[in-house]
């Protein structure tokens, strides 16, 4: 009658409702049964007792658009828990393009090393990503600056209307050929260019697919108003869905902003703005370290950027921009700033930049600027972290029913082609951390509510057909795990360590994970199709 049967496990449908004790049989990919099941039922039985049976975590902000393409077996991810990402998000995605050449540009964490098919359009790129033996399932959003250069290039302008039609054309040919959703990076090169008169034909595109519109708005510190109203008023004049990505305040704001914030957002609500956000678990902020240029600094191609790194007088320029990405930098707090991942400079990952400008004998800001020019072709991969979030702002978001929990890192692998890599302090425990931390030591939520965080709210509100719930007729994603030893076991020292705690994981009803161990079933798929959802 099942092929598989979980027996006796503490069941979370994934909806915030408190846990029963019972069993979930499985056949054919699918939940068939939630509720007692008669000892002499056909199927292999596990004894889930004393453990958490939860629906497969969905991470619904990822940047794994070309590690995944890589080694799509989603290490990092499946290891605690996740069985479905989101990738195209901040504006970067790795198409459309309009040559082979351009993939490198547009695709975070690129590797030379990585063999792949080439691809154009977006939909050729989810064929590729399908091709793939994926661990996890993917949705993915296509991105504005990719668009952006798929029409510009590298220009240093936002484009005139004809431009901004073309735009808006690919993101329809985008949607049609399964893009979930549209992203814009405004604190990013080319979304920095960007005002809302550019954004809000592609824009409605989206919400003429009833997709969403994801933004990592342009500004969460001095002017954390302006950026998050700018992101409203163009989701309501596309007539979109919003969702604020990241949204926490981030250093340099004043103490009120998150609750200003949340204010803002009733307000735009009570006159039918449909928003909703999402939180990384962690007081730490990550970016690629090539944001803190300037745009100017950032145009062109990678060479371009090497050129004037290496240009004392273009560095002075740098260094005195007046409003860099991250004002932790112009405040020159060092200390609470590391060095989170690197290609020509892994010795010095995990030390701050105070420690990094006087092993190095200058001034932490020529150091940061050092090590870009150093990485040369992997200047783009080169992160830092930053301690520039408050766990009071987290924790006020946690308490909004709308709000889910993020990774905002990269699906990697601590052997294999991705070793090396990494793609934020958190990325190979984010989801245990959140339960480890908040749940569990904190008791800011209830287990059952912040599973609801990520696994049913993002899965409603991509519009993800039979998944983020175990209900009968779901598809089987599943997550088993003991709420008592779920562990993030990554520092900034070790980034690279799984989490602990999960027992086993089930991907479209195949075993991920069993016992605690991986297994070799990589059982993901390209999700294309979708519902709107509110």
């Amino acid at each position: 009658m099942f092929d598989l049967i979980l027996k006796g496990g503490e069941v979370h449908d994934g909806t915030g409702c408190a846990a029963q004790v019972t069993d979930v049989g499985i056949k054919d990919g699918m939940i068939a049964h939630v509720g007692e099941i008669k000892p002499d039922s056909d199927g292999e039985v596990i004894d889930v007792s004393g453990l958490a049976v939860s629906p497969g975590f969905v991470d619904m902000h990822t940047h794994s658009d070309f590690t995944l393409i890589a080694d799509g077996r989603a290490e990092s991810q499946v290891h605690q828990g996740v069985t479905t990402e989101v990738i195209g998000q901040c504006g970067i995605s790795c198409a459309p393009v309009c040559s082979h050449a351009a993939i490198r540009q547009v695709s975070p964490w690129f590797t030379e090393r990585a063999k792949h098919r080439k691809w154009l359009g977006f939909g050729e790129y989810l064929d590729v990503l399908d091709d793939t033996g994926l661990g996890v399932n993917v949705v993915a959003f296509v991105g504005h600056g990719t668009i952006h250069r798929a029409v510009l290039g590298d220009e240093l302008h936002a484009g005139e209307p004809d431009d901004v039609a073309k735009m808006a054309k690919f993101v329809d040919q985008c949607m049609e050929e399964g893009a979930g959703g549209f992203s814009s990076g405004l604190e990013y090169f080319p979304g920095i260019l960007a005002a809302p008169d550019h954004l809000v034909p592609m824009v409605e595109v989206a919400a003429k697919y009833g997709r969403l519109y994801a933004t990592h708005v342009r500004n969460r510190d001095t002017e954390y108003d302006l950026g998050f109203t700018e992101a409203m008023s163009t989701a309501r004049q596309a007539g979109a869905r919003l969702q604020i990505s990241h949204i926490q305040p981030k250093f340099g704001a004043p103490v009120h902003a998150m609750e200003h914030t949340l204010e803002m957002i009733d307000v735009a609500r009570n006159h039918d703005g449909d928003i909703a956000f999402d939180v990384i678990p962690h007081d730490w902020n990550h970016t690629l370290m090539a944001a803190i240029l300037p745009k100017w600094a950032q145009a062109g191609g990678i060479d371009d950027v090497l050129k004037r790194l290496a240009n004392p007088e273009l560095r002075d320029r740098i260094k005195a921009n007046p409003k860099p990405m991250w004002l932790i930098v112009k405040a020159r707090q060092w200390k609470d700033i590391i060095l989170l991942n690197a290609t020509e400079n892994k010795d010095l990952v995990g030390a701050n930049f105070q420690e990094i400008g006087r092993m190095r004998g200058v001034d932490p800001y020529d150091a940061v600027l050092d090590i870009l020019l150093e990485e040369g072709e992997n200047l783009m991969a080169t992160m830092w972290s930053s301690k520039s979030f408050l766990n009071s702002d987290i924790d006020l978001c946690l308490e909004q029913p709308e709000c889910a929990v993020i990774s905002d890192t990269v699906a990697i692998a601590n052997d294999g082609i991705l070793s090396d890599h990494i793609g934020s302090l958190s990325g190979y425990g984010w989801a245990a951390r959140f339960l480890q931390h908040y749940v569990r030591d904190r008791r800011v939520l209830s287990l059952s509510q912040a599973l609801a965080k990520i696994t049913s709210i993002p899965a409603e509100r991509l519009g993800l057909k039979g998944r983020g719930k175990l209900q009968k007729g779901y598809h089987a994603d599943i997550c088993v795990f003991d709420p008592a030893a779920i562990t993030s076991n990554a520092t900034a020292r070790h980034p690279r360590r799984y989490a602990s705690g999960i027992a086993h994981v089930l991907v479209n009803g195949a075993m991920s994970m069993r016992n605690g161990k991986r297994t070799e079933m990589n059982n993901g798929v390209v999700l294309r199709e979708f519902q709107s959802a509110g």
